[in-house]
């Protein structure tokens, strides 16, 4: 099968590397940079990439042993052994391109887009899938999002002498937060609130000074970003390939993305891939497409649904105040009310 990536995220590049490993060709075509990401990435994940990609944990990472707790109203819970890397999600993503290049240079090449097929450039033919974690425009179907929670994001120094191998997380009546420590000083605030913001840095600031956090940071964030953060799955992530036209497979947040607090949305992100690579595999074995793609589609839903289920048990417990009751109530499958 030829496939092209169209993207160069960390489910497009595994589901690339898992495609190249196993024969089919793989045309890639990066999305460009916009700088550094911090990417925290548990055990778990950790040793989901080690055995996707055959690499060692990153050693330039931020390394983090434990997590601290306050999800419900009183004293925290004791720190939890939690080992964690932070690293630049950015740099991470171009290591691992140039891996795949290294590793399948005949398999795996940029895609320059001619404007004519080709046949002595590539023999193999037009693309028989698209695989991407946007959606290209005029993708059929929608998207089904659970609320319309945002993150608000920005880095602050950490006050002398804090704790900087420790993540923690508070809640307020409004909001929780989660202090991530980046290494060299630095530290990332997130806040996570029941709807749009127009002022993000002032409104993490005013969470802040009412967080047991607010001590830890020698001042508020200066800058701020607000990201739409709800759960969110697309109904139909999965097309059929056509005598016209590639199929397409949309992986990562593209397909599902969860809500941040879960903290398993970048091994969510990398179970797509490797779903989506045994699909086209199946195809190329003459299992029809559109069986696959409908078993694609039931997947995803199944897992949306489990953690619609999941913040549907935990977000109750911590904000009683009115204006999450749409949150809360948006924790619902569409016809099918959820409880927790």
């Amino acid at each position: 099968m030829t496939v092209t990536i169209a993207g160069s995220g960390l489910a497009e590049l595994t589901c690339a590397w898992l495609l190249a490993s196993r024969g089919h060709r793989v045309r890639l075509r990066p999305r460009p940079s916009y700088g550094p990401r911090p990417l925290l990435l548990g055990e778990d994940t950790l040793a989901l990439l080690r055995a996707l990609w055959g690499v060692a944990s990153p050693a330039d990472g931020h390394r983090l042993t434990h997590r601290h707790v306050r999800w419900a109203p009183g004293p925290p819970d004791p720190p939890l052994a939690h080992p964690a890397v932070v690293l630049d999600g950015a740099l991470l993503c171009r290591r691992l391109l140039d891996r795949l290049c290294a590793h399948h240079p005949d398999a795996a090449r940029p895609e320059r887009e001619p404007a004519e097929p080709d046949p002595e450039r590539d023999p193999a033919g037009p693309p028989h899938w698209t695989v991407t974690a946007e959606p290209p425009t005029g993708h059929p179907g929608e998207h089904w999002t659970a609320g319309r929670r945002h993150l608000l994001a920005g880095e602050a120094p950490l006050a002398p002498g804090q704790d900087a191998a420790t993540a923690r997380l508070d809640r307020t009546d409004l909001a929780w937060l989660h202090l991530t420590p980046l290494g060299n000083g630095r530290a990332l605030l997130q806040a996570m609130v029941p709807g749009p913001v127009a002022r993000p840095a002032e409104l993490l600031g005013r969470l802040l000074a009412t967080s047991e956090l607010a001590p830890r940071l020698l001042h508020p964030p200066e800058t701020a970003v607000a990201l739409p953060a709800a759960p969110r799955l697309h109904l139909l992530p999965a097309t059929a390939p056509s005598t016209c036209t590639p199929g397409t497979l949309l992986v990562g947040a593209g397909a599902i993305r969860y809500d941040p607090l879960s903290g398993t949305g970048t091994a969510q992100a990398l179970r797509t891939a490797i779903l989506a690579a045994a699909l086209i595999g199946s195809a190329a074995a003459a299992t029809p497409p559109d069986l696959l793609c409908a078993y694609y589609a039931a997947r995803l839903r199944t897992a949306f649904q489990e953690h619609l289920t999941t913040c549907a048990r935990l977000y109750p417990q911590a904000f009683p105040d009115p204006s999450w009751q749409h949150e809360l109530n948006a924790c619902g499958w569409p016809g099918t009310p959820l409880t927790g």
